[in-house]
């Protein structure tokens, strides 16, 4: 039959019963395709739909609120009558073909599971084996496996490059997915590419490598962490941006000098992934700041005779956190000094544990020292406070004195360690 009879349509098609129909086809996307035709409830029944059951059933008209039908009695009353082979065939011939739920849900499952299986790049696969994987990549890909594959095999492509030395994203994008913009900020690609280099990171032990190290940054903006993980694998995204700045680093014995002794000195983030300086600092103390003013201080108090001091200017970008990595791996000792508030407080937590940096004039006796010595400095405190991982004393100490102290104000003392030969 190419439509419905017209005795169906009398007894169970319309707008009228259209709400009756939808719930019957629930049953059967419900049951599974072998299952018997069992017994159906129905409640919360109108008048309307209460008649046109009773006629389907071949009971007297009277209404009901709720009904249970023999759906094996009923298949049986629509094939004899000839107007249907069963329930659902007329249904099916009324509003189209009911799916099976359970078996569009297991073969979905089994689809993505096809795609999880496909995986051809080791961080990626790894990656999807964690629990907010498979979210992500369904969003990515808007519920469709055929895309996700794609999506997979895309930026497999690009972690097979992984790592590079100094490579602009822009390139990267173009040599591997023929597109120079689809590894940009939001593109599904860059999402799923982060996302396994994120997971490759966090079994490195290396400092300043920890995946999402940058997520408590106070007012570290997306595009920066987004440009910082790229770096990480020696990607460059906006690569002049933030240099770092540094004062008197010392290199090995025949190496290009990165500035003139004495003199501030800036390294972008595209010289110090393509062609980074051979540092001679194994062993060496480098003294570690928050604020540029600082090194212009120490470069006119100190200038030749000033110990290696590098400036994160405020939270590190990538450019300096860049910086910092080579310089741990080189084998430098690290000493740090920030503002005495509590956004210093937070950049300090970040950057003493991410590359195990010694606190430098830091500590709460400095603390308390800098509030009595300098009191034309003060700015008042508020906000709730950061604890100091390095100093249990030193928020406490904050609090009391309910006082901000800047760190050009303790510049004289910082002087002090950085002109010792």
């Amino acid at each position: 039959m190419n439509s419905a009879d017209p005795r169906l349509q009398k007894l169970l098609g319309g707008a009228a019963l259209a709400g009756l129909r939808a719930r019957l086809r629930r049953h059967f996307e419900r049951a599974a395709p072998d299952a018997p035709p069992g017994v159906l409830r129905l409640g919360s029944l109108c008048a309307t739909e209460s008649e046109a059951l009773a006629l389907l059933t071949r009971r007297l008209p009277r209404q009901v609120k709720s009904m249970q039908i023999d759906v094996a009695a009923l298949d049986t009353a629509l094939r004899e009558a000839g107007i249907a082979g069963s329930l659902r065939e007329a249904l099916e011939w009324l509003d189209g073909p009911i799916p099976h739920t359970a078996m569009m849900r297991a073969a979905a499952l089994a689809s993505w599971s096809t795609v999880v299986a496909g995986c051809a790049h080791p961080a990626l696969a790894e990656f999807l084996g964690t629990p907010a994987a498979a979210g992500l990549l369904k969003r990515l890909a808007r519920q469709d496996a055929a895309a996700a594959a794609q999506l997979l095999e895309r930026a497999a492509s690009v972690l097979h490059r992984l790592p590079v030395a100094g490579l602009a994203r822009a390139q990267l994008a173009a040599e591997t997915l023929g597109n120079a913009h689809a590894l940009d900020n939001g593109q599904a690609v860059a999402t799923l590419v982060l996302a396994a280099w994120r997971q490759y990171e966090s079994g490195l032990s290396q400092p300043g490598g920890p995946p999402d190290a940058e997520a408590d940054a106070p007012g570290n903006a997306v595009e920066g962490r987004v440009r910082d993980v790229w770096a990480r694998a020696g990607v460059l995204v906006n690569e002049l941006a933030r240099p770092a700045l540094f004062l008197n680093l010392p290199v090995r014995t025949g190496a290009l000098l990165p500035a003139a002794l004495g003199e501030p000195a800036y390294l972008s983030l595209r010289r110090l992934l393509r062609s980074p300086p051979s540092w001679a600092v194994a062993d060496v103390t480098v003294y570690v700041c928050e604020n540029p003013n600082l090194v212009a201080i120490a470069a006119d108090c100190v200038g030749a005779r000033c110990a290696p001091l590098v400036c994160t200017d405020g939270m590190p970008a990538a450019a300096q956190r860049s910086l910092l990595v080579q310089l741990a791996q080189a084998g430098a000792r690290l000493r740090y000094h920030g503002d005495f508030d509590w956004a210093g407080l937070r950049i300090a937590n970040y950057v003493m544990r991410t590359w195990e940096a010694r606190p430098w004039r830091f500590m709460a006796r400095d603390y308390e020292a800098a509030a009595t010595d300098a009191p034309h400095t003060r700015r008042d405190l508020d906000g709730a406070g950061v604890e100091a991982a390095w100093d249990d004393a030193l928020a406490p100490a904050m609090r009391r004195q309910g006082v901000a102290i800047a760190e050009e104000a303790v510049a004289a003392s910082l002087l002090e360690d950085l002109g010792q030969p």
